[in-house]
This record gives structure tokens, C-alpha cells and sequence, in this order.
């Protein structure tokens, strides 16, 4: 456990490093986060209490996805790229030969960058937006320790969707179309567009039972305070079951690749 404590505290360092790209992405979710405020502002005039939100409600889910959407890597998990080119290079070898577990490692590592992205590209968007916006504010302070085990556990399922996309490079010429897909597919089904609870029909339905949905719309609602008692457990029971069932997909798959590994090496 102290190694991977070690990682991921490398993790955090690496992160902190980059004070350029920080700020710069700041700027940016915070940028974005007053574009969509306004947007969100003219949709919910027109159709007041739209999935359930009122005017506050749909502000603070704003930006809220703006100060998740590096922590819970809706866009992209922070590593994949780094992974898939060592699987290329072959480089993954003399990782997979490390007594250390590959897929321990890397959810180690983005922990720490998540960590690091809590606080250097969380915090400030959501403080702005509360100055510059009436958006909804917890009414307990309980809500906020449940609102960040939500971050944790939409975190995990991030990491668990992005560690398969990098294993996929094990089979593939290139990830880089399976990455496509899986940035497009975390845009659209996390709900960082529109909440996925203005998602029509089986749309919506199908929307909020797939695993993205663990990344920003869950975590928005705990915040908002829409789940309560069992419904809030039941909420962390659906990002755990996503979680759980991801990572031992990942597990899986690193299992066949070191096989694979193996027997080219032999």
C-alpha cells in the first residue's frame, strides 16, 4: 500500500508541475462555464423546471460539470495517451514485469492527478460561478462530504472506462479511434451537455444507466440534494456496480495481454 500511496503522491506532483496548463485550463472551464450559464439561463426561461431543475438548480449544474469535467476525465482520463504509447512501444513489457500490479499503478496515478485537479481546476470555477451567479448552495454541510464521495466514486468509474480504452491497444494498430469514442460517448452520456434528466423517453432512460452517468449526474443530484436515505445509498451503490464491474473488465483484459505478452516474448 506504501508504494502506491508513493504513486499516487507522485501523481499529484506531476500534476503541479504543469502551473502553465492549469491556469490556462481554469481560464477556460471558466470561460465555458458563463457561456453555458447564459445558455442554460435563456433554455430554462423558456422552460421553467425543465428534468426537474429550477433556475438555481441548473446553474449550479453548470458548474458543477465545469469543475468536474478534468477531475472525473468526462473528456479524456489524463493518462490513456501515455498508456497507449507505451503499449506501441512496447514499452508496457517491462511494466508488466514489475512486481507491481499495472492496473493498482495507474488508478494510483490519476488519483493523485484528480486530487490535484480537484483543487487546481475544481475549486475556483464553482467559487466564480457561486459570485457571479444565484445558483443552489447545499443546505447542509453534510452534503458537501456526500457530494465529494460521489466525485470519488465517479472518479473510479472514469478511471475504470479509460483504463479499457488504453487495454484496447493491446489488439488494435492505433487506440486513438477507440479513445474518439469514448470522449464522445463521456461528452454526450455524462450529462456535460444538458443534464440527462431533460434526456426524451428511453433516450434518458438508457442515458442514466450507463456508467458515464456516474461522472457529473449523479454527483450534480447528490449535491442538489435530490437524493436522500436509501436513495443516496442507492445512487452510490449504482457508481460502485459500474466501478466494480469495469475494473475487473480491466483486470481481465490485462490479464489476456499479459498472456499475449508472454507468449510473443517466449
Amino acid at each position: 500500500m506504501r508504494l502506491y500511496a508513493t504513486v499516487a503522491a507522485g501523481g499529484f506532483r506531476r500534476h503541479a508541475t504543469y502551473r502553465m496548463a492549469t491556469a490556462a485550463g481554469l481560464f477556460t472551464n471558466t470561460v465555458f462555464g458563463f457561456i453555458l450559464a447564459y445558455t442554460y439561463m435563456a433554455l430554462w426561461d423558456e422552460r421553467p423546471h425543465l428534468g426537474g431543475y429550477d433556475m438555481a438548480d441548473a446553474l449550479a449544474y453548470v458548474w458543477i460539470g465545469q469543475g468536474l469535467i478534468a477531475v472525473c476525465g468526462m473528456m479524456g482520463g489524463g493518462f490513456e495517451d501515455e498508456l497507449i504509447e507505451r503499449i506501441r512501444t512496447g514499452d508496457i513489457s517491462v511494466d508488466l514485469y514489475r512486481p507491481a500490479d499495472l492496473q493498482a499503478w495507474w488508478f494510483s496515478a490519476n488519483a493523485g492527478r484528480c486530487a490535484f485537479q480537484l483543487l487546481g481546476r475544481g475549486v475556483v470555477p464553482m467559487a466564480v460561478g457561486a459570485l457571479a451567479f444565484d445558483f443552489r448552495l447545499p443546505s447542509r454541510p453534510s452534503t458537501w462530504l456526500a457530494f465529494l464521495l460521489a466525485i470519488a466514486l465517479g472518479a473510479t468509474v472514469s478511471f475504470a472506462i479509460w483504463y479499457l480504452v488504453a487495454m484496447s491497444a493491446f489488439w488494435l494498430m492505433d487506440g486513438q479511434g477507440v479513445v474518439q469514442v469514448a470522449w464522445l460517448g463521456g461528452l454526450f452520456f455524462s450529462g456535460m451537455l444538458l443534464p440527462l434528466n431533460v434526456f426524451p423517453g428511453a433516450l434518458g432512460e438508457v442515458a442514466r444507466m450507463l456508467p458515464w452517468a456516474s461522472m457529473l449526474q449523479i454527483p450534480a443530484d447528490v449535491y442538489l440534494e435530490r437524493y436522500e436515505g436509501w436513495g443516496l445509498l442507492g445512487a452510490y451503490g449504482f457508481q460502485i456496480c459500474w466501478a466494480v464491474a469495469l475494473l475487473l473488465a480491466g483486470r481481465l483484459a490485462q490479464s489476456l495481454a499479459t498472456r499475449k505478452v508472454v507468449v510473443q516474448g517466449g
